[in-house]
């Protein structure tokens, strides 16, 4: 038989938009992949070398992860955030999402998480029956919760411990939080846990990047990963820093880690050697400054008196609330845009908004990346006319999504 807990729970809103948006592609439907985010861009040459290099390596590696990789995390790391990590600090999983369950199945107490937040973090606190608590966030505040919203929760029992997811740059939203320093101080006067999902760090348009590890560093555990910096988010390969004051945790997750997964893919924990101890600075900002601009385009051509919606600042998603009367929930008014445009949006509701807010999230990556890296390195310009050329289906679904605003 299957549990209860299992049988109310519906697969990932992320995959299954990209379920839906193939299938409709099958039947001859011209889709425009806003709903579902994953990097356009190919997986670096030398990355890409190293994993067809290792194709031999057929042994089980330790189940913390290979030794030589998580030297090369801890040290790009330590650069990054201007920390001191060590190896033994490091643990290797196949793609955050498991390790974040582990912390979850681990984690003794209640779960603080803002609307909005990924997908996957509500339902993985379902499953580990963590009871979870919603902080409210105002776009105002780049949607990311004041202090004072957290304290208003912890105080309703002071006597629980608390676990807070922290993503930025964030997903679905796209902005980056910007008082960390805030949010650390209310951390520390409760004891609090953090998670800081960091997997967009390394496209945050911006260069001076925070994490709140750098203000709260001994009860922050960092997770991050290849997915989204470096293209290889099929490859399933992330990490947890976990501080040395958190010991007694990090042995228990790697003994979950034993149990579950055992030791992540040989092959591709030697060709992410490459990725964390190779130059990719290039690489990484033609990423960023296509999707920057791409994103850009996508908000200026949206931002109306129907849509409000704010500047991104990192990642590759935008979250647009639509001032319509016409639908009584967001998956409605999303079902119908799809059916009349083309354009896959994914509701707000599925990130923690109430249904009833016609809030979207939109992801501005449907176009070769490849095509549009290669045009880059040749030339700095990065304008409409470039947009629309190497990122068309971005240009023609942001139209078609427009107008059909209009249009009500």
């Amino acid at each position: 038989m299957i549990k209860d807990i299992v049988k109310n729970l519906k697969p990932s809103s992320t995959l299954r938009i990209n379920e839906i948006s193939k299938e409709l592609e099958l039947n001859g439907k011209k889709i425009y992949k806003f709903g579902f985010g994953q990097s356009p861009f190919e997986v670096p040459d030398d990355v890409v070398n190293e994993l067809k290099n290792n194709a031999y390596q057929n042994k089980y590696l330790p189940m913390q992860g290979l030794n030589e990789l998580r030297t090369a995390i801890s040290k790009y790391l330590s650069t990054k955030n201007n920390q001191n990590y060590k190896a033994e600090n490091v643990i290797i999983g196949p793609g955050t999402k498991e390790l974040m369950f582990l912390l979850q199945m681990l984690f003794d107490g209640e779960i603080l998480l803002p609307a909005p937040s990924w997908v996957s973090y509500a339902p993985q606190s379902l499953l580990s029956r963590n009871k979870m608590h919603w902080i409210k966030t105002t776009s105002e505040n780049n949607w990311f919760p004041k202090a004072e919203e957290i304290e208003k929760t912890i105080l309703k029992n002071k006597d629980k411990n608390y676990l807070l997811f922290l993503n930025s740059p964030n997903n679905p939203s796209g902005q980056i939080c910007s008082n960390l320093e805030e949010i650390s101080s209310i951390a520390k006067k409760y004891n609090i846990l953090i998670l800081s999902d960091e997997i967009y760090s390394e496209l945050s348009f911006e260069a001076n990047y925070k994490s709140i590890s750098q203000f709260y560093p001994e009860k922050t555990i960092i997770s991050n990963g290849l997915s989204k910096w470096c293209g290889a988010g099929g490859w399933r390969l992330g990490y947890f820093t976990i501080p040395e004051s958190l010991r007694e945790l990090r042995d228990s997750l790697k003994i979950l880690a034993s149990e579950t997964f055992s030791s992540v893919s040989a092959p591709i924990q030697y060709a992410a050697i490459a990725a964390y101890s190779n130059n990719h600075e290039e690489y990484i900002k033609n990423s960023r400054s296509i999707l920057k601009a791409v994103g850009e385009y996508v908000y200026e051509n949206l931002k109306s008196n129907k849509i409000i919606i704010n500047k991104p600042q990192g990642g590759f998603y935008l979250m647009p609330e639509f001032l319509i009367e016409k639908f009584s929930t967001a998956e409605e008014m999303c079902s119908s845009i799809l059916k009349e445009t083309g354009v896959a949006l994914l509701p707000g509701s599925d990130f923690g908004f109430s249904k009833e807010r016609k809030i979207a999230r939109l992801s501005f990556t449907d176009f070769n990346g490849q095509k549009f890296m290669d045009y880059v390195k040749k030339n700095n310009k990065l304008d409409v006319n470039s947009i629309s050329k190497y990122a068309p289906k971005i240009a023609e679904g942001t139209k078609k999504l427009k107008l059909w605003v209009e249009s009500l």
